[in-house]
């Protein structure tokens, strides 16, 4: 495993990946690294938003505590406030019950000119839902093909999709666990139903292999993230969403009127 994501591309099982790999990275240089690449994803939002043809969604998927949170912060730190739309999906209203599960959804993709970010997202509808019991099989195993078909959608529609999967080990896991125990400026992160999902840690792990596998598809594949370490997972990131930007290709947009005349007193 390099440092750059696994991009799927076949058949995976998580097993075979290591959640604590950083290569032969070090700390502080990678740490350095990854502030650089976020003040160029800053400036690439403004030409994001100058251009207006693109938007940029960022998906994050993982077990509790793999560090969706903190990689956000740390890839976006660098860009406008104003640039960024975001949506964390609880679980569903009655009104999100009564329309198909991606109707929420499409409500908050970001607009183009900005980035979005998707704190958990459509997925929890073949993962939490389906590990939980909450559909039965024919309905969550067919929505693998229903998502591929809407982020198609979203792509033709010039929405850059850049999904990320957090892998974190269980012990790892447990480690941040106690450590919120044990820092009373973090007990506000602890719930009970962290404990309830760890109980069923098996059944996500099936449940994230057959989500990946289903639905890294040509035009929005899954990066697996070693997230053990929570500097190298912020690099992996911030480089992969640089990287995708800049394949963008966007140039600042010309002036719509002459402005080698105006004289300003």
């Amino acid at each position: 495993m390099k440092s750059q994501p696994v991009v799927i591309t076949g058949e995976i099982k998580l097993k075979h990946f290591d959640p604590g790999y950083c290569g032969r990275r070090e700390k502080a240089g990678t740490k350095v690294e990854t502030e650089t690449l976020g003040r160029q994803i800053g400036d690439f939002q403004q030409l994001l938003y100058a251009n207006s043809h693109h938007a940029a969604l960022l998906i994050f998927q993982g077990m509790d505590a793999s560090g969706k949170d903190g990689a956000v912060r740390t890839v976006l730190q660098y860009v406008n406030p104003a640039g960024v739309e975001t949506a964390n999906f609880k679980v569903p209203s009655a009104e999100e019950r009564a329309h198909d599960f991606l109707w929420r959804i499409h409500r908050a993709v970001p607009r183009r000119g900005n980035i979005g970010v998707f704190n958990r997202s459509h997925y929890e509808a073949v993962l939490a839902e389906r590990v939980l019991g909450l559909v039965p099989r024919k309905v969550w195993s067919r929505r693998y093909r229903q998502i591929v078909d809407f982020e198609h959608m979203l792509v033709e529609n010039r929405v850059l999709v850049l999904k990320f999967f957090l892998h974190i080990s269980r012990e790892e896991q447990a480690a941040r666990f106690k450590e919120r125990l044990a820092n009373p400026k973090k007990n506000w992160k602890f719930s009970h139903a962290d404990l309830t999902t760890r109980q069923h840690w098996d059944d996500y792990i099936d449940a994230y292999e057959d989500m990946l596998n289903a639905t890294s598809h040509a035009v929005a594949r899954w990066h697996l993230v070693p997230a053990d370490r929570n500097w190298h997972r912020d690099f992996v990131i911030a480089d992969t969403v640089a990287r995708a930007l800049q394949g963008l290709r966007l140039k600042w947009p010309k002036p719509t009127e002459d402005l080698s005349k105006i004289r300003i007193k």
